[in-house]
């Protein structure tokens, strides 16, 4: 217990550094996901192509090597920004791609006919998918994308080896302070936990209220 009373200020920051980069990746996750799965069912072939290419290239990288392509890449290119964001940029476009695919296996659900009765009053293709085809396919697919968000949480953890403030980079100061590791491992991983059992308790209530009763 010592571990975590004398050290709570380190583990404290870990944690809100590993708490804020699961917020902001999870957000540009939700909205690259939803972007990509809009381009994979659209009506114009270069949008399917750019969708499919995106989900292709992204859920085949190791992450790994996606945060040294962005935190040691585009700084070449001209553009410097903190590490942080670059992190963010890593996760968040990585596991778009992972909810572009659950997004679009619950479009596939929606029965045909929806779409096919909102073009027969006039709807343009971004109407139908977002006023009719999406807040059907969104009920169905709550649980899966909760268990990616998730796994987002977990995978911030790689942003540690690339100078980021989060949570299981705390073991390095705490080793050099002389603490034993297991229980400085202890402690992160109960971090870990409330996250992940926050994320769990949200999406469970979402499902309960906006799921598919089975």
């Amino acid at each position: 217990m010592d571990v975590l009373t004398e050290n709570f200020a380190i583990y404290g920051k870990g944690f809100l550094g590993t708490l804020e980069l699961t917020v902001y990746a999870s957000l540009l996750a939700l909205v690259l996901g939803f972007l990509m799965a809009s381009f994979r069912v659209a009506p114009v072939g270069s949008f399917r192509v750019f969708g499919t290419v995106w989900v292709t290239v992204l859920r085949n990288t190791p992450l790994t090597l996606l945060f040294f392509a962005v935190l040691l890449g585009l700084p070449r290119f001209g553009l410097v920004l903190p590490f942080q964001v670059f992190a963010v940029l890593a996760l968040g476009c990585y596991t778009s791609a992972f909810i572009c695919e659950v997004l679009r296996s619950g479009i596939n659900t929606v029965p045909k006919g929806q779409g096919e009765a909102a073009r027969s009053l006039g709807m343009s293709f971004g109407q139908t998918l977002g006023t009719v085809v999406l807040p059907q396919a969104f009920r169905s697919v709550i649980p899966p994308i909760g268990s990616t968000l998730i796994a987002l949480a977990k995978n911030s953890a790689i942003a540690g080896a690339f100078s980021v403030n989060e949570l299981l980079g705390t073991y390095k100061t705490l080793n050099e302070l002389g603490y034993g590791i297991v229980w400085t491992f202890v402690w992160i991983a109960v971090g870990y936990l409330i996250i992940t059992l926050s994320i769990s308790a949200l999406f469970h209530l979402l499902e309960k209220r906006y799921g598919v009763a089975r």
